[in-house]
């Protein structure tokens, strides 16, 4: 590929990437004498990767996220050199070293510590280096005397504590990482996030695949939302993360349809969420300045009811990377709803609101009494705090404080 000044500062440039899969049918004897005149019958093609485009800056953790299947893991093996691109180019440059699989690399008749050399080797590491940073290794696993048994004996838990510490200390200048670290235990996941941080404060690149929304918005500093093959989101995390859980809202409500057509319901939904309204409970418009602290708050949804159901209304308050703050419902207020077919204005106040947080995200939905679905509007709005000009956190306080001398 052309290297442009732009993209000699890249680490790793995905250029019209595609990779297609061919899926086999004639499996068995009976198949292969069933399509043996047409062999192209016997085959689909799947397309993992359609065009893909990723540049990858050094410094960079850049969250890899999407529904399963939308081609992350695939994306990962391509920049890691695992899996051959069918199309397109990748540029990629430093020492790679690649955590993609569960104990891939590991040899299961090998005991730990001589599957530590091989692994090792492969990422690129001399004997000498590997002595030089064997017993950090060890000791970060948490191996401990298993390390000379037998890694087909280990668990999975064990596998992926001495992949993940042979990896880190490859002096990797791109670190490439799975959905993997769900398998460890929480003090081991803590671990490998302290790791994480700290290759970032060393300047280090890392693409990280997670299912997690909050292990992304917690360690990365850019998210890449993928669908079906295809990048829909490069940029900013909290933006991917509502890409994302838009896209999960919409394949829910497509699931819905697909199941009352096929039982031949009514398609309609018996409650349709209109809009949200956001205002001073007084009933004065927000100017589009920041609120302070101590603003009466009023949120009003409002409804359609098309057909008589029982149902419960509410709405959350979400960080721009989708953590909730807040949620109420008319439930929890004893709130008696209307049943019978009309439009309706369902109004919540909050008084003497504090919260710390410079903006959050109004969603709003509808479900049975049950707590079953019925509809969702995300977002439907936001609110702009001002600063808290004391602390920081997610609520603010008229914050005082003394010094004295301690005489206890």
């Amino acid at each position: 590929m052309t290297i442009t000044d732009s993209t000699a500062e890249a680490l790793v440039v995905v250029s019209h990437v595609s990779k297609r899969f061919v899926l086999h049918k004639d499996k068995s004897l009976k198949d292969r004498l069933l399509y043996w005149r047409n062999r192209a019958r016997s085959r689909d093609e799947f397309l993992a990767l359609d065009d893909v485009d990723v540049e990858i800056r050094l410094g960079e953790t850049v969250g890899l996220i999407g529904h399963n299947g939308s081609g992350k893991s695939t994306l990962l093996k391509v920049i890691g050199g695992i899996i051959e691109a069918s199309s397109g180019e990748v540029y990629r440059r430093g020492r790679v070293a690649a955590l993609l699989e569960l104990g891939a690399g590991f040899h299961p008749d090998l005991t730990g510590r001589d599957n530590v050399y091989l692994n090792a080797a492969i990422l690129g590491m001399s004997t000498s280096e590997t002595d030089a940073v064997f017993d950090d290794i060890v000791e970060f696993s948490g191996i401990g005397d298993f390390i000379d048994s037998q890694v087909k004996f280990y668990s999975s838990g064990m596998y992926v504590r001495l992949a993940f510490a042979v990896a880190v200390h490859s002096d990797p200048d791109l670190l490439l990482v799975d959905e993997v670290l769900a398998v460890g235990d929480e003090p081991f996941q803590l671990k490998c996030m302290n790791k994480i941080r700290q290759f970032q404060k060393e300047g280090r690149t890392i693409v990280l695949v997670s299912h997690s929304a909050e292990q992304v918005a917690d360690v990365c500093t850019r998210a890449v939302v993928l669908d079906a093959g295809r990048v829909v989101h490069d940029g900013d995390v909290g933006a991917g993360i509502r890409t994302l859980r838009e896209g999960y809202e919409r394949d829910r409500v497509a699931a819905e349809e697909r199941e009352q057509a096929a039982a031949g319901a009514d398609t309609a939904p018996p409650i349709v969420v209109n809009s949200v309204s956001i205002e001073h409970a007084d009933g004065q418009a927000f100017d589009g300045a920041p609120i302070r602290r101590g603003t009466d708050v009023a949120i009003t949804i409002h409804v359609d009811v098309v057909r008589p159901v029982e149902w419960i209304t509410g709405f959350t308050l979400s960080s721009t990377i989708g953590n909730a703050v807040y949620r109420l419902n008319s439930e929890g207020l004893g709130m008696i709803l209307p049943t019978s077919p009309g439009r309706y204005a369902v109004r919540f106040e909050l008084p003497d609101t504090n919260f710390g947080i410079n903006r959050l995200v109004v969603s709003a939905g509808a479900t049975t009494v049950d707590g079953e679905p019925i509809a969702l509007l995300d977002p439907a709005g936001h609110l702009d705090f001002e600063d808290d000009p004391y602390g920081a956190g997610l609520v603010q306080f008229e914050a005082r404080g003394t010094v004295s001398i301690d005489r206890a």
